[in-house]
């Protein structure tokens, strides 16, 4: 199949992955609600179409945190993204770095910071709340020497939540040798996968906690480690302590209530991320597209508002900015990308939305990222 969307990305990646993997990536928390209210309260999003306007010129660039970006648009972290494709963190990174939009490598990823940064391109860093301070001090100590320009601090998972999914595929609560053997069968069935990540893909393990799981290095121990390892009891006192420790641009990923990102500009983040974590946390959640015109309006300029959550085209795209965004994370939608087509997939998906937009913007009769505001939202 040649792919036209990110919908057709999506029928690639579940016909190439073993099915433990398409199911982290595909599903979310509990009945899955707000994953689904995600894509809901965004196509219910109406725009007005406006007519008879010189659109011949459509300029999609803008600035975000002191860089220059292509589009509106960044690579949001997934964790185990490397084992969508081979390296397949170094893969996006690569695609977002022609494209002229930012990558921000998780710190649950296959793929070290060293190991991005040999690719020689620029990318931002995410990283949680853990209990041992003194490691998370050590990431952020092998962030700054890697030449990491933004750190991507998310809130929302003070412990994991709750994935039926997961447990159904083998992926998690099945320890040993029971649900090893699981997931080997299940990569069994995708040969072209097996190939490209089982063998040639190696090593397996998580770069940048991968001194803290020590020999331990199954799918099953890096759950139970994490269980384990994310700290319940962070406030925003510990957040004062990151912004001492973290000198660059800080943003907040996971806010969804406007006291919350009120909250960030007082210990002096540069910005939010209005998220749900794609529907992966508390079911039942806000939708970003619902939370985020109250967000955007509360900070009134005190720091940058992104969002992520249920973007699948250029469209989506435009109407979250609409809505009161600056610019917009990408999560499963470059995933897909790469699992159905590696570096090239993750290119074609980004080349896709910058076409979409910039057809959105010519309907709306606007010609610049600057002009999108709620004007163009339908009553």
């Amino acid at each position: 199949m040649r792919a036209a969307s990110i919908g057709d990305y999506r029928a690639l990646a579940k016909a190439r992955l073993p099915h433990f993997l398409f199911e982290y990536l595909d599903g979310g928390a509990h009945g899955e609600t707000t994953l689904a209210r995600n894509r809901s309260d965004l196509d219910a999003v109406q725009l007005r179409q406006r007519v008879m306007r010189d659109v011949s010129a459509i300029d999609l660039s803008t600035e975000l945190f002191g860089e220059r970006l292509a589009m509106p648009v960044a690579l949001g972290p997934i964790g185990l993204s490397g084992l969508m494709a081979r390296r397949g963190e170094v893969q996006a990174a690569r695609a977002a770095a022609k494209a002229g939009v930012p990558f921000c490598l998780s710190a649950m990823s296959a793929c070290s910071i060293g190991e991005v940064k040999a690719a020689r391109v620029p990318f931002w860093f995410q990283l949680y709340m853990l209990r041992d301070r003194g490691f998370m001090r050590e990431l952020l100590g092998v962030a700054r020497e890697a030449g990491v320009s933004r750190l991507v601090f998310t809130v929302d998972m003070p412990v994991p939540g709750t994935r039926y999914r997961d447990y159904r595929s083998g992926l998690a609560g099945a320890p040993g040798l029971s649900g090893d053997a699981r997931r080997v069968w299940q990569g069994m069935l995708r040969p072209g996968w097996a190939w490209d990540v089982g063998l040639m893909g190696r090593p397996h393990s998580l770069g940048n906690v991968a001194a803290a799981l020590g020999s331990k290095s199954s799918l099953s121990d890096f759950f139970a480690w994490m269980r384990g390892n994310f700290d319940p009891t962070a406030t925003w006192k510990d957040l004062e302590w990151l912004r001492a420790e973290w000198k660059g641009p800080l943003i907040l990923k996971g806010v969804l209530e406007a006291e919350d990102a009120l909250s960030a500009a007082k210990i002096g983040a540069d910005g939010v991320i209005v998220s749900n974590h794609g529907g992966r946390q508390l079911d039942g959640a806000r939708s970003t597209a619902a939370a985020l015109p109250e967000i955007a309006t509360a900070v009134g300029g005190k720091l940058k508002v992104l969002a992520d959550g249920g973007v699948r085209s250029g469209l989506d795209v435009v109407k979250l900015l609409a809505l009161g965004a600056d610019a917009v994370l990408l999560g499963r939608a470059w995933a897909f990308g790469l699992a159905g087509g590696g570096e090239q997939g993750v290119a074609h998906v980004l080349e896709l939305l910058r076409a979409e937009m910039g057809v959105t913007l010519a309907l709306c009769g606007v010609t610049g990222v600057g002009e999108i505001s709620g004007k163009m939202l339908a009553p």
